[in-house]
């Protein structure tokens, strides 16, 4: 996500990181009704504009403001976990870490420990873009999304199940950040989205739609259990626990991402993988292993009185934004304003 930056000079010390994650596609992903791809994207959260036909969980809310430091994310759970580790002397990166372990307990349809994601940290007057997408396995060949008869699958045959699922590339990508620009102890970011999944968390309005329209949830046996239990879809307001998620989670806070990459956390990974009811995937010990992320140089170009950093490649966000800003660099800032509905 590219940020501005002024062109002068920035005092020292970790001021900003921008967070961008992803679920590899696996068989909790929601689907829109149909085969249809061009299908509505995943319903948005927050604040809903006025007039504007809300998304599921969408309501419209006051605006927030800082004089410190804010945390802004999918959930208020995420966002009051990553300002607690702020408050007790982390660094932005330590916030974005507590954060997301709990996005992947209330928010598992959008971003989790189990995918991909994109990392930019400014500070010290520099900027670092940390690489944590997901990897294809070594067993992916040009033949993994075609059916017996050579011919492509449907859209959604072939996003849900386990050939769509990518080695992960988050738990490393963070463990890397902190060990640069970490404050607190690793094992301390997991607290609150521990006590989170033990105690329960209230399901939010958002969640409880989506998992309501997704036909598929009811296909793999972990996710139908958690997401149907008793055969009922879990409800706004419902508390929901997930102990197991728990207790990966302490693995991985006592262990490291070697805890998540390799012993029996990754068995279970690939054993999911390899078993799934639906097009069975080629994920391998060897490639959760394998996996590194990896520190590249952002992407950056003057824009106005600002230089502007984004992701470099494989995201395109960067890049594209950095086009967009250019081509309107040639208009007055006047002739921007948002035109009217």
């Amino acid at each position: 996500m590219p940020v501005p930056f002024p062109r002068r000079p920035v005092r020292s010390g970790l001021l900003g990181v921008f967070l961008v994650l992803g679920l590899a596609a696996c068989a909790a992903d929601t689907a829109p009704p149909g085969d249809d791809p061009r299908g509505q994207p995943e319903a948005a959260t927050a604040q809903a504009n006025p007039g504007a036909q809300a998304n599921p969980g969408a309501q419209a809310g006051p605006v927030a403001t800082a004089g410190r430091h804010m945390v802004v994310t999918a959930n208020p759970l995420a966002s009051a976990a990553g300002r607690d580790i702020l408050r007790a002397g982390g660094s932005a990166v330590d916030a974005a870490i507590a954060a997301q372990m709990v996005l992947n307990l209330v928010e598992p349809q959008s971003s989790g420990i189990g995918g991909g994601g994109f990392l930019l940290v400014h500070g010290a007057g520099r900027t670092t873009a940390y690489d944590g997408r997901e990897k294809a396995p070594l067993g992916a060949t040009e033949r993994l999304f075609l059916n017996a008869d050579g011919q492509p699958l449907k859209f959604w045959d072939a996003v849900v199940g386990g050939i769509s699922v990518g080695v992960p590339g988050v738990v490393r990508m963070l463990e890397l950040a902190h060990r640069d620009h970490g404050r607190l102890p690793w094992a301390a970011l997991f607290q609150p989205a521990i006590r989170l999944a033990e105690e329960g968390f209230i399901v939010s309005p958002r969640l409880a739609a989506l998992v309501a329209q997704d036909k598929y949830l009811r296909t793999f046996g972990p996710a139908r259990d958690y997401f149907h239990p008793g055969g009922q879809a879990i409800a706004e307001g419902q508390r929901l626990r997930n102990p197991a998620l728990a207790r990966t989670l302490r693995a991985i806070a006592d262990g490291g991402a070697d805890a998540f990459y390799t012993g029996p956390v990754a068995r279970d990974l690939v054993a999911a993988v390899a078993g799934a009811s639906r097009h069975p995937g080629s994920l391998t010990l060897a490639d959760l292993a394998a996996y590194r992320a990896v520190r590249r140089d952002p992407v950056c170009a003057p824009y106005r009185a600002w230089t502007v950093c984004g992701m470099p490649p494989p995201s395109s966000g960067g890049v594209t934004v950095l086009q967009i800003l250019k081509l309107l660099e040639g208009f007055p800032p006047a002739d921007l304003t948002p035109a009217t509905p």
